[in-house]
């Protein structure tokens, strides 16, 4: 296993202390709730390093192309979730994110077994990276409503957006 694979575990492990925190702060600022945004600040940096050591270190394996936005999406999925459970993050917003992502996942599925693979696009990493500044921000500030609706809005953009781009650009492989 590649060290790049290795940071990319430490991400997922990272995941249930990530909302073992958040459950304690019981979705109040305070000790608990720092603790998880500094553990989810810490696994969302790892998103950067194992991609910079792979692509540095010739490290880009077919196992780490699997893992790690499987990671991304399982890390940011759960703090989206516990913002749920809370009444802070509308269940329809977690929604439009699950279908974006499952729909993409299906995509890349098919075009895979036509022997295409499809890259991460641009729309993707704007989406990821954008997703995990505005779950910081709300763990800053979890009460603050405006704040909410805005990381909201930014969250169901980019997402809508990065998940028209990939099927606008490889719906070929659906249809060949």
């Amino acid at each position: 296993m590649t060290t790049a694979s290795k940071i990319t575990l430490v991400r997922v492990f990272l995941i249930p202390l990530v909302m073992a925190a958040m459950y304690l702060s019981r979705g109040n600022a305070g000790l608990w709730m720092y603790i998880s945004l500094f553990l989810f600040i810490l696994a969302s940096i790892t998103d950067y390093i194992d991609g910079q050591i792979a692509r540095k270190c010739n490290q880009v394996s077919d196992f780490g192309k699997f893992l790690d936005p499987l990671a991304d999406k399982l890390l940011t999925i759960a703090v989206m979730t516990m913002f749920c459970e809370w009444g802070r993050f509308p269940a329809w917003a977690l929604m439009i994110v699950l279908t974006r992502e499952f729909a993409v996942t299906g995509l890349r599925l098919v075009a895979v077994g036509k022997g295409t693979v499809i890259a991460a696009g641009w729309s993707g990493k704007v989406k990821t990276a954008s997703t995990m500044v505005g779950l910081c921000a709300m763990m800053v500030f979890p009460q603050n409503g405006i704040l909410i609706w805005l990381v909201t809005a930014v969250i169901i953009l980019t997402t809508v957006y990065s998940g028209a781009e990939y099927f606008i650009q490889n719906w070929k492989c659906l249809w060949e």
